[in-house]
């Protein structure tokens, strides 16, 4: 693989990533180790941010999945194609971050097919190697890999929740979503808006994160209070820009509407 092929994958500007407490150096520890990662936490509270920051503090080649059910392990380890010389092979995503040395990030790995996991297995204990049983090949891993999945344990279901044989396979780091006061820093931080503005917008936040559970699968991300501020930015009026960031993506329920569109209200009138 060449330089030109690593280089395409690393990230030459620093993600913003404001840290809650250890990660940052909890992760060091464990990439030092090259020890398998695994993320946990609600949605859009900054996971795949910090995987990117970490890969550009590290200055290592990142290569993202996002994980899907149709996902099949051809499209992970990689197949055969036809074209006019006959049959080429292609490598997939994995299979690339084991003979470059990249991080291999899997984000949702609970959407792909269980089926499909089983095929990282030997790259998370101590062989550390890539059958590809299509092609006959057996890969070492890069020294430099690593492997680091993510996923949502609150909003899964049984049925696709990981294995025990999966989820002892890797460390496991814990997110959610931050204080009030740090995540008004971050929203003003992201969308460039006044801390005050990102105060209000975090308020509405913990109001549908409380109803999580009750009427709710899934609280107001951070990530839609950082679009809800740019649409302020780009002159939506404060209540319309709530509205649409904040409350109508996450539910279609009429009363949750109701009652978040009241504290949007009382938050902006």
């Amino acid at each position: 693989m060449s330089d030109q092929n690593i280089e395409q994958y690393l990230i030459n500007e620093e993600p913003f990533y404001q840290a809650q407490d250890n990660e940052v150096a909890l992760y060091e520890a464990a990439y030092n180790s090259r020890l398998p990662v695994m993320i946990k936490g609600p949605t859009g509270c900054g996971k795949s941010r910090f995987i990117e920051h970490m890969a550009w503090k590290l200055q290592k080649p990142l290569i993202t999945v996002a994980c899907n059910e149709d996902m099949t392990a051809s499209d992970l380890v990689g197949r055969y194609l036809l074209d006019a010389n006959g049959t080429r092979w292609l490598d997939g995503p994995l299979t690339i971050a084991a003979r470059i040395g990249a991080i291999c990030y899997l984000d949702e790995i609970v959407e792909a097919r269980q089926d499909t996991t089983v095929v990282i297995h030997p790259l998370t204990d101590h062989r550390r190697n890539l059958p590809l049983d299509k092609k006959g090949e057996l890969i070492n891993a890069h020294p430099d890999f690593q492997l680091v999945i993510s996923y949502n344990p609150g909003y899964q279901s049984l049925m696709k929740d990981l294995k025990q044989s999966t989820k002892q396979r890797f460390t496991a780091l814990d997110f959610d979503y931050p204080s009030a006061n740090t995540e008004a820093g971050i929203v003003a931080k992201e969308a460039d808006i006044d801390i005050e503005t990102a105060s209000k917008l975090v308020k509405i936040a913990e109001s549908a994160r409380n109803l999580k559970g009750h009427g709710l699968d899934e609280g107001i991300s951070t990530r839609l209070m950082v679009y809800a501020a740019q649409l302020m930015n780009h002159g939506v009026a404060q209540n319309d820009a709530c509205r649409m960031a904040l409350v109508r993506p996450i539910t279609d329920d009429a009363d949750i509407l109701s009652t978040l569109n009241h504290a949007v209200d009382a938050v902006f009138d």
